[in-house]
Formats: C-alpha cells, sequence, structure tokens
C-alpha cells in the first residue's frame, strides 16, 4: 500500500506484485463516508415514493426509503430522545425495546416532518443524488460488526469449516453485551477470544460516544465518524500477504501506526515514512500506471483492448482483439483466449475505477456454448477477490454479459486527457527553446536578490536530463556560480515547458509576486 497525502486529501494505491490492484482518492472536503451516522431531520416526507427526505447537511437533502429504516426503528428513536434529555445509558442493559415495524407499513407512520432522527450514510452522494440513508446501525471493527438492539448473532458464509463456525457461535454468544447483535466477519477464522473481545469492546467504546454526543448534539452534527479510508481499508484487508505499507506524510504515519499498533501490532514494522525527493507516486512509478489504466481505452498484454464508456444509467465495455496474433489453431480459439485475458483485466478495472451500478461487457462473438460457459466461469473466478457485492449473469445469445455491483461511492475517475498547460487547447506556444533562459533567470533572482537559502526545482523529466547530463553538467555550473547546490525533481505531471521553485520548507514558491 502507498499512500500520498496533500492538503485536498490522500490518494491511496493498492499493489499486487507491483501491479497497480486498487486506487482511492479521499477528498477531506467530503464529509459524508459510508459507515458516518448522522443526527438528521425529516424535511420532506414523500407517500409515494414511501421514503423521506433527511437533511444532513449535505446541499441535496439525502434520501431515505420505508425499507431502509430496519425493524426496530422505534427502538432507535426512543433511544436517541433518551440520549438527548440526558435519561437511561449508553448501554442497552434493561433497555426495553419497542415492537418491531410492519415490513409492508407507510413512512407516514413512523415519521413526521420536522423530527429528529439517526441515520447512518449506505450509499455517499452520487453525480446529482444526496446521500442514501439507513436506520439501521451498524459499527464495523476488524473482526466483527455491533448491530445496536438486535440479540442475534450471525457469520460470514465464507467461514465454511462447521466447528469453526460453532467456535465463534459459542465464543461470541459468551461475551456479547446485552441489547446488541454480532455479525461475525471472515477475517475473524481462527482468531482467539481476546482479540475478538478487544475489538468487541472498541465498538461498543464508539457506540457509547455517539451516546454523550447525542446529548448536545445539533441537527446536521456527525454523532459516530467511519475512519478514514486508508484506515478502512486495512481494517477490511489487511492479512499476512501485507509486505508493505509506505506513506509520505508524518501525520499520516503516525496515525496508521497507532490503528496497526491496536489491530496488528506484527504488522507495525512494515510501515516505512517515504522521504526521498521526488514524489511518492512517480519514484515507484505508480504515477505512471495510473495514467495508463484509466483511460477510455485500456490495453492488455497480448495485443487485445478494452473501450470503456460510462452513462448515467450504466457502464458498457467492448472487448476488441486488437493485433492479437493468431496463434491459436481458430478463430474461435483465438476469441475466447481474448475473452478470458478481458475477463481479468475487466475484473482490475472494475476493482480500480470502482464501478457499480449495471455493467454490460460486449465480448467478442464465441459460437460454441462451452465456450461462453468457460467465459463466464473465467469472469466469475476473477471476481472471487472483489470486496463489493456483485452478480454475474451467463451471456446471452447476442455475446453480452450484464453484472451488476455495489455502488456505494462515486467511480473514481482520472482525468488522463490533459489541456496544454501553455496554449489552452490553441496548438500554439511560445517557442520552447526559452525555457531555459526563463528557469536560469528565475534561478539567478531567487538566489542573488531574493537570498533564499535552498532552491529546488521541479521539471519535466526531458529537462531533468537537459540540466544534468554530461560531465560538467548545467546543474555542476550552477554550484560553482552561486556557491549552493540547486535540487532537480523529474515530475511526469508537468508539461514539458512547466517548472516549480520549491524552497527550502518544501513549500512552492509563487513567482507572480
Amino acid at each position: 500500500m502507498f499512500i500520498s497525502s496533500s492538503p485536498k486529501g490522500d490518494r491511496i494505491a493498492l499493489l499486487q506484485d507491483k501491479k497497480l490492484a486498487e486506487f482511492h482518492e479521499e477528498n477531506k472536503a467530503n464529509n459524508f463516508t459510508v459507515g458516518d451516522v448522522f443526527l438528521g431531520t425529516v424535511k420532506k416526507i414523500a407517500p409515494g415514493l414511501n421514503a423521506a427526505f433527511i437533511e444532513v447537511g449535505y446541499e441535496k437533502d439525502a434520501f431515505l426509503h420505508y425499507l431502509d429504516l430496519g425493524p426496530q426503528i422505534k427502538s432507535l428513536n426512543k433511544y436517541t430522545k433518551m440520549a438527548q434529555t440526558g435519561e437511561g445509558s449508553a448501554k442497552l442493559n434493561g433497555f426495553k425495546t419497542e415492537s418491531d415495524i410492519d415490513k409492508l407499513g407507510k413512512i407516514t407512520q413512523v415519521f413526521t416532518k420536522g423530527q429528529q432522527i439517526l441515520v447512518q450514510v449506505v450509499k455517499e452522494p452520487i453525480s446529482t443524488k444526496g446521500p442514501r440513508l439507513s436506520c439501521e446501525i451498524s459499527i464495523a471493527g476488524r473482526y466483527i460488526v455491533l448491530v445496536p438492539f438486535s440479540n442475534s448473532i450471525s457469520i460470514s458464509k465464507k467461514i465454511s469449516e462447521k466447528e469453526e463456525r460453532q467456535r465463534l457461535v459459542r465464543l461470541m454468544t459468551s461475551i456479547r453485551p446485552e441489547g446488541f447483535g454480532i455479525i461475525i466477519r471472515t477475517v475473524a477464522q481462527n482468531k482467539d477470544v481476546k482479540e475478538l473481545d478487544s475489538d468487541l469492546k472498541d465498538l461498543v467504546r464508539k457506540w457509547e460516544e455517539g451516546y454523550k454526543a447525542l446529548k448536545t448534539a445539533r441537527t446536521n452534527d456527525k454523532i459516530i465518524g467511519e475512519m478514514g479510508r486508508a484506515n478502512s481499508i486495512l481494517r477490511d484487508m489487511l492479512n499476512d500477504n501485507f509486505d508493505s505499507i509506505t506513506v509520505d506524510s508524518k501525520e499520516t504515519y503516525e496515525d496508521i501506526k497507532l490503528y496497526l499498533k491496536r489491530i496488528a501490532p506484527d504488522k507495525e514494522k512494515i510501515l516505512k515514512l517515504y522521504s526521498g525527493k521526488d514524489k511518492l507516486f512517480e519514484a515507484n512509478g505508480i504515477e505512471k500506471q495510473i495514467r495508463g489504466a484509466f483511460g477510455r481505452t485500456v490495453s492488455m498484454q497480448n495485443g487485445g483492448y478494452l473501450i470503456i464508456e460510462h452513462t448515467e444509467a450504466l457502464h458498457v465495455i467492448d472487448v476488441n482483439s486488437g493485433n492479437k496474433s493468431n496463434t491459436e489453431n481458430s478463430q474461435e480459439d483465438t476469441a475466447l483466449k481474448v475473452n478470458q485475458e478481458a475477463c481479468r483485466e475487466i475484473a482490475r478495472q472494475l476493482k480500480l475505477r470502482d464501478l457499480g451500478g449495471i455493467i454490460v461487457i460486449d465480448f467478442i462473438d464465441v459460437k460454441d456454448p462451452e465456450n461462453k460457459n468457460l467465459v463466464y466461469a473465467s469472469m466469475k473466478e476473477e471476481m472471487v477477490g472483489d470486496r463489493a457485492k456483485y452478480t454475474i449473469l451467463p451471456l446471452t445469445k447476442f455475446g453480452l454479459m450484464q453484472i451488476t455491483r455495489q455502488r456505494v461511492r462515486p467511480i473514481v475517475n482520472v482525468n488522463t486527457l490533459e489541456t496544454c498547460p501553455t496554449c489552452n487547447g490553441t496548438g500554439n506556444i511560445a517557442a520552447s527553446i526559452n525555457i531555459s533562459d526563463q528557469i536560469e533567470n528565475t534561478l539567478e533572482y531567487l538566489l542573488t536578490k531574493q537570498k533564499e537559502t535552498k532552491v529546488s526545482i521541479m521539471v519535466h523529466p526531458f529537462i531533468y536530463s537537459y540540466y544534468t547530463n554530461g560531465l560538467i553538467s548545467k546543474r555542476i555550473k550552477w554550484f560553482l556560480k552561486y556557491k549552493k547546490w540547486v535540487g532537480l525533481i523529474k515530475d511526469t505531471t508537468l508539461g514539458l515547458i512547466e517548472y516549480k521553485f520549491i524552497d527550502v520548507n518544501g513549500e512552492e514558491i509563487d513567482l507572480h509576486k
């Protein structure tokens, strides 16, 4: 895992065998993360939709359907009022739950306009829509999920061994606090009671902190916050296969170190703080992989390629053979091989871009029904490691495959087409031969007139080579002239005639002052 931090947020890259497997962008301006619990207000009730629109502080009201209220919504409302007035306690010992609501009931029987309710974000704002909410509150931990106002214990279907399932249920039954249900996650397999109990106590502590926050909370206040994106990925994915976590921010380093110390002390040693001169993603070849993976056209290893298009309703992926050499015995065999390779890349792209909703894939036509089944089997096999919920349908007679994949966050979109920074799309730029003079004149001004103690310059790799090549390079001549070493940093995100000057504190120098 590599985490690159900036004032706007974090960029998180997961690499498997040095190849980009997942990419996430965490925008600090986004205050509505899946898992966050808010104190909302019923703004509008829509009987025709059997839903309500809830004000939680977003520019558009959030959507809450009757089916997302949960059977114990009356108990949640009762608990919320008690917390706001200081009655009862955070613990649910002795809390008298209300009767379950009717599954076929109406929203008007539960809510009134202006009523304050506790809600949890289950889908972040996407496109023109506000957040999607639920009143079935759940707090996720590393090994378990805590569900208030429930007494059930359920277990992940991926834990298949009967004895292990019985052991985990028996353990959780012995430590489960009254009034809380438990969902046992897959990673709990073979864990001892000490680890499970520690995780459970952390979740109960979160719930109790939410109770305290409710006492003084006002509408739109966040009551329980989900952890940062990086920590939540570690919570869900950290296992023995993780061999490196590299961050370039001291603050992020300390945050993750603290989290690892709590959930997996043996993994602290794989956490590293990057201190190189080049940007973290540049130094590890991640920036180049991102630029190559997020375009409209995605190349595959053996000559085939995908074309990925997005619409409001669905995503469409077209599979093409390209210049794939016909080493197979027939056109049918070639189509099958390209389709199977496409399955691997499509499964990767779905995770990379976090594509959700309906995905339609137009595979190369194969006539043999057995080959169609092989393509279907390949797609199911490649999707096994996907953490999102999904459904895959067999190929239709037109060679189309339909996939639905859970969508809880906006699609990750990296713009791979850049407007020329100098000509702004006109096609005309200032003479690039002048760029060297501009840089050297600015450098001289900063070192002699402005008296900068240390200066570094971020430039395109071509310009970097121009200044560093040769026995007595341009940079050596600068040192002899100014008696100061000038740092040079390669940055492929810069245009050929773009450059930035960095001061001793690592901040960009404003050249327009």
